[in-house]
Parts: structure tokens; sequence; C-alpha cells
């Protein structure tokens, strides 16, 4: 299948999940093409009939703003600025957040507002289509002048430089060119500029991010209702009209979902000997549906800034300007990065409280979920790994964005911090994942003890679907295993 890049269509989250499971290739629609095409032609006659010298293009960069470039400078110029900048430390970046940011450096360049040569963008679809990864490193880049370093380490194996993940094996981007027999690629004047501005490195931590809370959001709302189920919950607390009196959309949605789920549960229709159950599970519509309506949120932001232009200066032929501005700031990202953190670690949050309450002996459940507690530690000790986790994840909410340090010499004086908030926000994704995986885990084995009683058809398919993997534990066992499968399982589900 090929996604055909055209710029007069907005790119979606769901186009981009369609586009990763397809397995889909890129290349460029004829538009496209013409309009990369006429920025670059444009910008070409304006350098040779202007004399002035315009920022980025025949000047230094940042602090060095005021150095005049002589024109037969200006192609080393571009190659030393990528060199240079290609300064990153600390872990490699996933290879699927990579293959993100190609993507969306691929789609910024192509809107023929940065003056880069259409073989540079054709190059970077090569790239893409045969899976030939940058190594790109996660510590770096403030979020403004964009994402300038892990951008850099992305847009080396351009010029045959750096390294590059290929075929399940790290090469010398000269390596693979040279197998491939390709060329490097020459920059010309304003391309290293370019490749490097941009919000590309946080929008590709965003965008994951996002496509993992969507799904999130929904296996949060699908665990918590067997938990419901096996705690022997109820459910008025799900009914429409009290929350038709406080309509917030994600709080009616994650309501009806988690009625749906239960509809004809055997276990949910019996007497109940208690009035009322606990916040973490009475409060699931008010909890995971704040998630949800925050996530939309962010999903909006992140669905404008992967349809814009954030590279610096921009180039407008149609006005005949070139224009040094600020679009390569992250702080509309840095900003709901930390926000989608806060909101997904409260999934985690509640989670672990029901965790704790299954294994607390209560509503004639056995301690710990075992037959014989005592003997058996049984589901001890996954309730302090979650509350670890959960600990760990508040630690990760501070917010990055209301960070900022002066660099280049006074020039860049407010920086976003956005590329901070987005890694920490992918560790936070992480964790939460690995927190209802242990719920799950606990409330597959809690509802054992509500037989010979059901719950409902959904809950009792999926929860046989998931007995193929992970059995009931009738005695100890090295419960890491366990909680590791449930984790694989979990990240496969299809929901």
């Amino acid at each position: 299948m090929i996604h055909t890049i055209d710029t007069k269509k907005l790119l979606s989250l769901n186009d981009i999940q369609h586009i990763l499971d397809s397995n889909a290739t890129l290349a460029l629609s004829a538009q496209t093409k013409k309009q990369i095409v006429a920025c670059r032609e444009y910008l070409d006659k304006k350098m040779a009939s202007q004399k002035e010298p315009i920022y980025g293009i025949n000047k230094g960069f940042g602090s060095l703003c005021n150095v005049v470039i002589p024109d037969n400078e200006l192609e080393q110029l571009q190659t030393n600025l990528v060199m240079s900048h290609a300064c990153g430390m600390g872990d490699e970046v996933s290879l699927e957040v990579v293959r993100l940011m190609l993507l969306l450096k691929i789609q910024s360049l192509s809107y023929g507002k940065s003056a880069v040569q259409l073989q540079t963008v054709e190059r970077l679809i090569d790239f893409y289509n045969h899976k030939i990864y940058p190594v790109v490193y996660e510590q770096g880049s403030l979020g403004a002048s964009g994402d300038l370093s892990p951008l850099a380490h992305l847009c080396l194996p351009l010029l045959g430089l750096g390294e590059v993940c290929y075929q399940g094996r790290k090469y010398s981007a000269a390596e693979v060119l040279k197998k491939l027999k390709w060329q490097a690629i020459k920059l010309k004047s304003k391309e290293g500029l370019a490749l490097l501005n941009g919000t590309q490195f946080m929008s590709a931590y965003g965008v994951w991010c996002l496509l993992k809370a969507q799904k999130l959001n929904k296996v949060a709302d699908l665990v918590s209702a067997i938990s419901l189920d096996a705690f022997d919950g109820r459910i008025e607390p799900f009914k429409d009209n009290i929350h038709i009196i406080r309509p917030h959309k994600g709080q009616l949605d994650t309501a009806r979902t988690i009625r749906g789920y239960l509809q004809g549960s055997e276990i949910l229709a019996q007497r109940k000997e208690h009035v009322q159950d606990p916040y973490s599970f009475r409060c699931i519509p008010q909890v995971h549906g704040a998630t949800k309506d925050a996530t939309s949120y962010v999903v909006s932001v992140f669905e404008t800034e992967i349809n814009s232009v954030t590279d610096n200066p921009t180039v407008f032929p149609e006005d005949d300007e070139v224009i040094s501005g600020g679009n390569f700031h992250g702080q509309p990202l840095a900003i709901s990065l930390d926000f989608l953190s806060i909101v997904i670690a409260e999934l985690g949050n509640i989670s672990e409280r029901r965790v704790y309450q299954l294994i607390s002996g209560l509503r004639h459940l056995p301690a710990f979920l075992v037959a014989k507690p005592g003997l058996n530690s049984g589901f001890m000790i996954p309730q302090y790994t979650a509350a670890s986790i959960v600990s760990q994840n508040k630690q990760w909410c501070t917010p990055a964005s209301v960070d900022s340090i002066v660099s280049s010499n006074g020039k860049e004086d407010h920086v976003s911090m956005g590329a901070n908030a987005a890694t920490k926000c992918f560790k936070v994704i992480q964790n939460v994942e690995r927190i209802l995986s242990i719920e799950l885990l606990n409330a597959s084995q809690a509802i054992e003890f509500r037989r010979p009683k059901k719950s409902s058809k959904k809950i009792e398919k999926f929860l046989a679907e998931f007995r193929k993997t992970i059995p009931f534990i009738t005695e100890d066992k090295m419960m890491y295993q366990e909680m590791e499968a449930t984790l694989q399982f979990v990240k496969l589900l299809k929901i």
C-alpha cells in the first residue's frame, strides 16, 4: 500500500495509525512535488537578485546571526550546521519513534515553505520506505529552536554521516548508502536549517504517546469493568441519569461503556450486602472520563502541529517574503505533553487502588487472592510493584514546560523544554500499560472466586482468551513471568 503525501489534505492520528498498521510506503503527490520545487526555485532567484543578507541562508545561526557568509561557502555552512548540531546523548530513541520522526519531517517539508531540494525530501522518503532508521538520542533538545540536536542526528545520514539501523543491525550511514548505491545529498543554502529547525522529535513522541493513550483509555475501561464485577460492585453509579446531570462527554461515554461490558452479568445482578463502593470503583466514569476528554484536547493540538510548517526562516514565494519567526517553539506541545502525562498517570493511579481493594480480603474474596494465604503470598507483591510504578509516575509528572534555560548567548532566551516533556510522557505511558496489566492479572484471578456465577458474555469471552495465556494461580509461583506475559497480552490486544 502507498500513502501519498498531499498537503492539501489534513493528516490525522487515525491516518498515521493506518499508515503504520498497513506498513504503507510513502510517495509525494504531483502537486506536492511542484510546490517543493517552486519554493526552492524562488529562493535561488531571490538570492541571485538580492544583495541584503537573509538569516540562516547567507548569515550565521543563533547568536551568530549577524555574521555574513560568502556565497562560495553556503553549502559548507549547511553541512557544518548539521554536523555541529548532532550533539545528542543518553539512550537511543526507539525505532518506532524514529519512524514517526521521518514521516512527520517529510510532511512538514512538503508544504513548499522550507526551500529544500526535492531530492532531499525524496531521500528522506527512501529512508522511510527502506526502513533505514537514523540513530537518534533522547537528550539534547530544548524544544526551541525546534528539536535541533535530535533532528541533526535524524538528517546526518542524508550526508552519508552518522549511524542508521537497517535490517536489524547498526551501520554507518556511509555503508548503507554504498550498499544501496545512493549518493550523499549535497545541501544547498537554507536546507540544513530547514532540516534541523522543527518540532518533529516532540511531535513524534506525542503521536506515539497519543496512539497508546487512546488504546489505554479503552483498556482501562475493560479492565475496570472486570475488577468491578470481581469486587461485587454496584451498577447504579454507572446509570445514565446521574451522568446526564453532569454531562462531560468522557464521563457519559465511560459509564455507557462499563454498562455495555457488564450487561447480563450474573454477578452484577446478585443482591448486594453493601450500599456503596470505594471511589476507585464508584468514580470510574468521572476519573476515566476526565482522562478521555483531556486526551481529546491533546489530540487536537498535535493534529494541528503535524499539519504545520515549523522550520525557520519560512519562505513565502506568493508574498515575496522570507520571514524569520518562531514556529519552531514547542510551547503548545510541551504544555500538552505535560497535561497528557498527568491525565494518563491518573488511569494508573486509580487502577492501583482497585488492585489494592481486590487483594484486601474484602467482600468474601480471600486475602491476596489465593486459597491458602499465609502459606502463599499470592498477589501481595504485584500490588507493591504497581504502587512503586504509580509513585514513579508522580515524580515524572512534574511539568517540564514551566522550566526554561537561556541558550545561544541570550538570543534564545526562552525555551519550551518540550523534548523533556515528550520523553517523560513516553515513560509514563509505558508505566500505565504495566499498571493496567497488573490490574488485569488481579481482576481475572479475583473473578474466579465468584464461581459458579458468571460475568457478562463479553467479559467471559475476553477472560477465556486471556486464560489461554495466563492460567488461574492456585499456589505461589514466580509472578514476574505472569506479569510480563499479561503485559504482552495487553500490548497485542485489539480493542
